[in-house]
């Protein structure tokens, strides 16, 4: 009897344990952490479409939410005048006045445009980390992740992925 009991434990405990590795493996929590006023968000494709639209690169970081590799994005460097769009949707999001270089190895900027209408924040524990993702309140394009620890007054530091950007440079005057 008291095998039978010691065997049922185990096996429950491994289901239980594979249940929790699964959802964690496949969904993050999408707890909004600011409640702000949203965007019209009827920019709904299918990934058809979006595969269509997208790089593979573009539609790995917008649509699956991954991560480009460090130090190599086109805007990493880039301190041009201009404004970043969503390369998704085409929606304003930063101005080059809000980036600035923060090494690690990504576009940083310390503020983004509007009053929190563009970019949505949620919730992101994957990878056993307590992070903030930001994602394109139009499209849902998943952009990056916001930490409070930027070297200006604000003290935010927007970490995008470029690939997730598009860049309007800003028109020169004679």
């Amino acid at each position: 009897m008291k095998k039978i009991v010691i065997i049922m434990a185990s096996v429950l405990g491994a289901q239980l344990v594979s249940c929790q590795t699964n959802t964690t493996a496949k969904k993050t929590e999408t707890t909004t952490v600011k409640e702000t006023k949203v965007m019209d968000t009827s920019y709904k494709k299918t990934d058809e479409e979006w595969k269509k639209q997208l790089t593979p690169e573009q539609y790995y970081v917008l649509r699956e939410k991954g991560t480009e590799r460090p130090h190599t994005g086109k805007y990493t460097l880039t301190m041009d005048k201009g404004v970043y769009t969503c390369a998704g949707c085409g929606t304003e999001l930063f101005t080059s006045d809000q980036k600035f270089q923060s090494e690690c190895g990504w576009p940083s900027f310390d503020a983004e445009l509007g009053k929190g209408e563009k970019i949505l924040k949620v919730k992101d524990n994957s990878f056993g980390m307590s992070r903030t993702e930001i994602i394109c309140a139009k499209c849902g394009g998943h952009l990056g992740h916001i930490f409070d620890d930027g070297p200006t007054k604000t003290g935010q530091r927007y970490c995008v992925n470029s690939v997730s950007l598009d860049f309007k440079p800003a028109e020169k005057t004679k």
